[in-house]
């Protein structure tokens, strides 16, 4: 076992995010790989991480050239051929802290032209549900330490999937070999009120109006490999294919936090890759309050 991991489950710090925002997406087309990265990372997350009423907010980067056996289809679903590049959680402790965030997010979406060619915000207004999280850091930045899939899935045409999708997460969390499990079900897209506001593409494909997000993270791809091999998961395919039209599992290559419990991390503060850089060289000088006091928001 990872030394960062630990048997105990910590999924319960997520419970004080009561609505959030999910967001898929594309980095801008004209912009390099590494340049995305970095510009996500160290502009737009610590500008976003300044707006008030911001509860929590992780960044996910995927990579588009690991696909392969990340998940494997059950008989009739479909793959989602649609290539994203990460995905955003932006949460909040009350519906009052999302206004106020709302109010000041025009200095945030304004900043979409510079990284996005497209996203698309699905409104959970009851927040997601995180139904185990073995990882003792609550506040990763960096590398993935996981095995980590987002798994897209849109329901088959006249199914209502929410039912089964939360007794699917429920047997895949009861595994040892599931480390991490969260599961998002947002209200449905509506291509008529695209979000979020901000000036780039936010049209969504028909096979994404109706998601489930499943997060899921494992020791290794060894294990990923063996638990879909397993009794458990092969006695779920049956149920996929009668609920799943089409599915798509992304891959992530890091996990940057910028704010939890309405508190901005290091990243949220100095940028994700300074706060590496801290953490590398041990300056805990950095995280002295009369230090960070010169970073906070007022």
């Amino acid at each position: 076992m990872n030394t960062s991991l630990a048997q105990a489950d910590f999924g319960a710090r997520d419970s004080a995010i009561r609505c959030q925002t999910y967001s898929p997406v594309q980095m801008h087309p004209g912009v390099p790989r590494e340049t995305f990265a970095a510009y996500w990372r160290d502009v737009h997350g610590p500008l976003c991480s300044r707006l008030p009423g911001l509860g929590f907010y992780v960044q996910h980067h995927f990579s588009r050239t690991i696909y392969a056996n990340l998940w494997p289809l059950a008989p009739g679903v479909r793959r989602i051929d649609f290539p994203l590049d990460g995905a955003v959680e932006i949460g909040f402790p009350d519906a009052d802290a999302m206004e106020r965030f709302g109010k000041a997010s025009p200095l945030l979406f304004g900043d979409e032209v510079n990284v996005f060619g497209w996203d698309a915000a699905y409104f959970l207004p009851n927040g997601s549900r995180t139904f185990v999280d073995k990882q003792a850091d609550g506040i990763p930045n960096g590398p993935d330490r996981l095995h980590r899939l987002h798994v897209y899935m849109h329901a088959k045409t006249g199914v209502d999937m929410k039912a089964w999708v939360t007794g699917f997460a429920e047997t895949l969390a009861a595994d040892q070999a599931v480390l991490k499990l969260r599961l998002h079900l947002p209200e449905p897209y509506d291509n008529t009120n695209p979000q979020p506001p901000s000036p780039v593409d936010h049209e969504v494909r028909k096979d994404m109006l109706e998601l489930a997000v499943m997060e899921i993270g494992f020791e290794t791809a060894l294990t990923a490999r063996r638990f879909f091999e397993s009794e458990r998961f092969s006695a779920t395919k049956t149920g996929q294919s009668a609920h799943i039209e089409a599915m798509a599992a992304h891959f992530v290559t890091g996990v940057y936090t910028f704010v939890r419990d309405s508190i901005p991390t290091t990243a949220g503060l100095r940028g994700s890759r300074v706060a590496e850089i801290i953490e590398a060289v041990g300056a805990t000088n950095h995280l002295l309050g009369d230090v960070t006091r010169l970073f906070t928001r007022s």
